[in-house]
């Protein structure tokens, strides 16, 4: 039994309009629309790197997003012109508080037209060969623990640990990395923002819902209804995910 990570899914209200903004952001096509969703990734062919998947949800964002990108540039002419560019596009730069304290960071925290904070990163040698999406970052009250919860989820292992951050890696360096990163609020309301896991072809899907359960996941109810093809869970701190068929 084992899962993968497989597309991040990110709720809007319009989603033919904000998946082709990322596609234009990223350089990503898209692969698959109708009126309630569309799906961003660098191919059909490819499976290794989680597609983004935006779906059509009435609710407005409200909070900060839990989970959210992290953008790779290759030099600092780079970082500025991508900036630059995105901005020209219809993101906006946002305080999240990433220049409280002593030190400035390096990195440019923006919002795309729907309000989802993204971070623009300095180049970093990890990522060079990584593609346009450096990382996926999600908040945790414990990075530890919850990384090591979807080390088991995602099928990635961990790379890098630290008290703040625990960073986990795919099996090639095609994937970002799946960061988890420490903060000191806890998860309030659902997430507009969530991953997917999805078994491999020929895999017992309920078997793995059940392996993740064992591990802390627990089921939970966002109105999805009893005749969809995938299961709805929570992480260990709140963060509901998607168990999807078996591909």
């Amino acid at each position: 039994m084992s899962t993968r990570l497989y597309s991040v899914v990110i709720d809007c209200a319009d989603p033919s309009t904000l998946g082709h903004w990322w596609s234009e952001a990223i350089g990503w096509p898209v692969t698959f629309e109708e009126p309630d969703e569309v799906v961003v990734e660098p191919s059909k062919d490819n499976m290794t790197v989680p597609s983004l998947v935006f779906g059509a949800v009435s609710e407005p964002k409200t909070v900060k997003n839990r989970v959210h990108l992290n953008l790779a540039t290759t030099s600092d002419e780079h970082q500025e012109e991508l900036v630059d560019r995105l901005v020209e596009l219809g993101a906006q730069h946002v305080d999240i508080g990433q220049n409280e304290g002593k030190n400035k960071v390096p990195w440019i925290v923006l919002a795309d037209p729907e309000g989802n904070e993204f971070c623009v990163l300095e180049p970093r040698e990890r990522y060079l060969r990584r593609g346009p999406v450096a990382s996926i970052v999600v908040d945790a009250e414990s990075p530890a623990a919850l990384a090591r919860f979807w080390e088991a989820a995602s099928g990635w292992r961990i790379g890098f640990e630290s008290e703040v951050v625990v960073s986990l890696s795919g099996p090639d360096e095609q994937q970002p990395d799946l960061d988890f990163v420490a903060v000191a609020d806890a998860k309030s309301i659902k997430n507009r923002v969530h991953l997917d896991v999805a078994p491999f072809a020929g895999d017992d899907r309920d078997a793995d819902v059940a392996r993740l359960v064992e591990l802390g996941a627990r089921p939970v109810d966002v109105g999805q209804g009893p005749d969809v093809t995938w299961v709805v869970l929570a992480d260990p701190e709140g963060n509901e995910f998607c168990v999807l068929s078996p591909r």
